[in-house]
């Protein structure tokens, strides 16, 4: 039986998956289901933070691992067993395995790599090396940069 508004919802979802491919990377970083962890990266203290946004998760859910200079974070977030699909009224949470890679500076040290787990919220905290960090360039005004 069609309801009325499942084909609406069927193409809700499907722009949700595509806006998060598009500003997320999902098919890039090989996410394999509905579910794509937001991320956030910055320096703080000479460190690299990446914390990723793991509502629903239990520490065991998630694994990280390091291969060159590449970080995997996979993990599922399984959905109710005792609710039917049929069931739902409105089911907007998102569920599923997922995997996301970052490209890590070369001179990350993956023995120096700590993880912890608190709130649904995974934080990876890295050393960043000097040559690394940010440097600020002065920006000109007034005569392009190739002419002076």
């Amino acid at each position: 039986m069609w309801k009325q508004f499942d084909e609406l919802d069927r193409w809700r979802r499907e722009v949700d998956w595509r806006l998060a491919e598009m500003f997320h990377g999902a098919r890039s970083f090989g996410t394999t289901g509905g579910y794509v962890p937001a991320i956030e990266s910055f320096v703080k203290e000479g460190n690299l933070i990446i914390r990723v946004d793991a509502p629903g998760l239990d520490a065991q859910d998630v694994e990280l691992t390091v291969l060159d200079n590449v970080l995997t974070i996979k993990g599922e977030r399984k959905g109710e067993k005792e609710v039917r699909k049929d069931d739902y009224l409105l089911r907007e949470i998102a569920y599923g395995s997922f995997e996301r890679r970052l490209t890590l500076p070369r001179e990350t040290d993956a023995e120096k790599i700590k993880a912890s787990f608190k709130n649904g919220m995974i934080e990876i905290t890295m050393p960043m090396a000097t040559a690394v960090t940010a440097k600020k360039i002065q920006l000109a005004t007034g005569t392009p940069a190739h002419e002076s």
